[in-house]
């Protein structure tokens, strides 16, 4: 199992300054994951409240994006660090881009919720739209837990699951448009349903990404637009 170690350093105060940011992400990620549970419950339970309330809490996960950020300009001016260190920061730099964009589609799905809330339900699509959500939310959660344990086996594993979520997300669409011709009176539903979906299914995506800068950071690879079986093979080889 390819892994990488961060704890080497001469000096003490640097590793625990690697560790904290490490960490910081990790909670942002935490964030992020419950916007997504609270995103989803919105949507199923047609709590047009809580749908509401993830639309007015993103700001919390941009200013957890801005303050990492910072940090990571003031290790990198200050450390000046090379090889994994640098690897490391630029890694974190790009995660938390990801996670802020997985914020955003959460509070869109939000506020899908809280439209959707008002109207009549339609059984099957909120169950197909509930499968494709876990099924987007446990990505993002691996993708998380790849990154705290630097595993980069574990991250091709992960990113291999975007497929599925896109899969899901073609037959969910499918199905709607199919819906809306039979029925025109379900159009405005069925579109914000269609932009649930959509939004998870670039959650899939940007949870992928940071599988990507898993591998980048353990093999030093770059493996973005790169086919699945390439992505193994890098990581299969010594870095």
């Amino acid at each position: 199992m390819n892994k990488l170690n961060l704890t080497h350093h001469i000096s003490q105060k640097f590793n625990e300054e690697l560790e904290n940011i490490r960490n910081h992400v990790l909670t942002m990620g935490g964030l992020v994951e419950q916007q997504i549970s609270d995103a989803l419950r919105a949507l199923t339970e047609s709590d047009s409240e809580l749908g509401r309330s993830i639309e007015q809490q993103d700001y919390k996960v941009n200013q957890m994006e801005v303050a990492i950020d910072e940090e990571c300009s003031r290790i990198l001016a200050r450390r000046q660090p090379a090889a994994s260190d640098l690897r490391l920061i630029l890694a974190i730099i790009k995660t938390i881009t990801d996670l802020e964009r997985i914020g955003d589609e959460a509070e869109k799905i939000g506020r899908f919720a809280a439209r959707l809330a008002e109207m009549e339900r339609a059984g099957d699509r909120y169950v197909a739209l509930q499968h494709l959500g876990g099924h987007a939310q446990g990505m993002v959660h691996d993708a998380l837990d790849a990154f705290a344990r630097m595993d980069a086996e574990a991250a091709v594993h992960v990113a291999r699951e975007d497929a599925r979520v896109d899969d899901e997300y073609e037959a969910l669409t499918r199905q709607s448009i199919t819906f809306m011709m039979e029925d025109p009176r379900t159009i405005r539903q069925v579109l914000d349903v269609m932009w649930s979906a959509r939004a998870l299914e670039r959650i899939g995506d940007h949870a992928k990404n940071i599988c990507e800068y898993v591998v980048y950071l353990v093999q030093g690879k770059d493996v973005r637009h790169a086919g699945f079986e390439v992505m193994e093979r890098e990581v299969h080889e010594r870095p």
